[in-house]
């Protein structure tokens, strides 16, 4: 052991992605794989609590809402074929006289007529700035305003799709059980919706960093209605049970873009061969923790940043069998394609998920790997 040739955890986990994504993803694993090992990209997060207005100076930059982008595009799709059906009826599938569009794109008004109801509510109070697909401008670090409240948060903006699935409504009691370290929290919050907010993660040390971006951009009288916890996620329901409208269930997983750039903190590492093995039970035991903490009626949104069926698909499959054979609890798993539709502009998503949505990284939209899938407990 001693002699032996120490492989860095960050190429241990590339041979294993190699060896299984390759299979799962077939012809495009090469492309998935670049988008991996080159830059992430980053949305900026609008703080709607800090004083300054910095909307204008991105947008000057050439950065958009994607948020609120979407919606729009998908009016402008739709009339554009009523438009077309009204000028040429069959036609629609070629090019338009002063319409400009092409058989691409009327696959596209296909895509948005046949997809699920895109009447689906996008919350209009989270504004997310991304730079367009190909533009791999950075962003230039947040300034704080006189409270000393940054001006908005940098993430991958794919992590905010799990929080628009939950569609938070005006009172509702929100838990984010695996919350640190705080990007998803923080964007609830900018819904400005919430009866109450329970902030969960198990880890001390990440609850610290977690208080640190609530310190940053959440005014004190607010910061102060949150709850924030450290409890093992996986014991949520002997604490509140069955009391929350919607719960987010960010559950630990393989990571997958984390495990092949950086060595720090890698589960590719040899001493955690064991953890990274046991990832699907303990993210089974989460999700089940997060539907048993959900009232009647309430929402699960579980998601993860990992490629892998194991961590995503299997994990909802198990939950939704357990909560319905040992729990007498029905579950509805919803269809979130209409994501799909309102985000093909900025986010390169997987036509294979069988549940939920896969959002791939891609090097002209290289956000992701982001898997999420919402659960209604009927």
């Amino acid at each position: 052991a001693a002699s032996a040739p120490r492989i860095p955890a960050t190429r241990l986990a590339l041979h294993h992605f190699d060896s299984t994504y390759g299979l799962q993803l077939k012809g495009r694993w090469p492309s998935v794989r670049a988008g991996l090992l080159c830059e992430q990209k980053y949305g900026a997060l609008l703080n709607n609590f800090s004083a300054l207005d910095v909307s204008q100076e991105l947008e000057l930059l050439s950065a958009t809402d994607f948020v609120s982008q979407a919606p729009q595009k998908v009016q402008q799709w739709q009339q554009g074929t009523a438009a077309a059906e009204a000028e040429g009826g069959e036609g629609g599938s070629q090019e338009v006289p002063g319409e400009g569009r092409t058989a691409m794109q009327a696959e596209r008004v296909a895509q948005v007529e046949t997809s699920a109801p895109l009447r689906a509510p996008i919350s209009s109070h989270i504004k997310c700035y991304t730079f367009p697909r190909g533009d791999v401008t950075r962003f230039h670090p947040a300034r704080p305003d006189a409270l000393g409240l940054l001006s908005y948060y940098l993430l991958d903006a794919a992590s905010l799709l799990p929080v628009l699935a939950l569609n938070v409504q005006p009172g509702d009691f929100v838990l984010d059980l695996c919350a640190a370290p705080g990007g998803k929290t923080l964007a609830l919050l900018q819904t400005g919706i919430c009866g109450h907010l329970a902030a969960n993660d198990v880890s001390i040390s990440r609850t610290k960093r977690l208080y640190q971006i609530l310190h940053s951009y959440i005014p004190k009288e607010i910061r102060e209605a949150v709850s924030v916890t450290s409890y093992d996620g996986r014991d949520w329901q002997q604490l509140e049970g069955g009391t929350f409208h919607k719960v987010l269930v960010d559950v630990p997983c393989t990571t997958d873009r984390h495990s092949v750039m950086e060595e720090e903190n890698n589960i590719f590492h040899k001493r955690r061969t064991k953890e990274r093995q046991m990832l699907p039970m303990l993210q089974l035991q989460l999700l089940m923790a997060g539907i048993l903490a959900t009232k009647p009626g309430g929402s699960v949104v579980y998601s993860t940043c990992s490629l892998s069926p194991l961590q995503n698909e299997h994990v909802i499959e198990r939950a939704v069998e357990i909560a319905e054979t040992q729990f007498n609890i029905s579950i509805h798993v919803e269809d979130l394609s209409h994501f799909r539709t309102l985000f093909q502009d900025t986010f390169s998503f997987s036509s294979d998920c069988r549940l939920g949505e896969l959002v791939l990284p891609h090097l002209t939209a290289n956000f992701g790997p982001l898997y999420f899938c919402k659960l209604r407990r009927t």
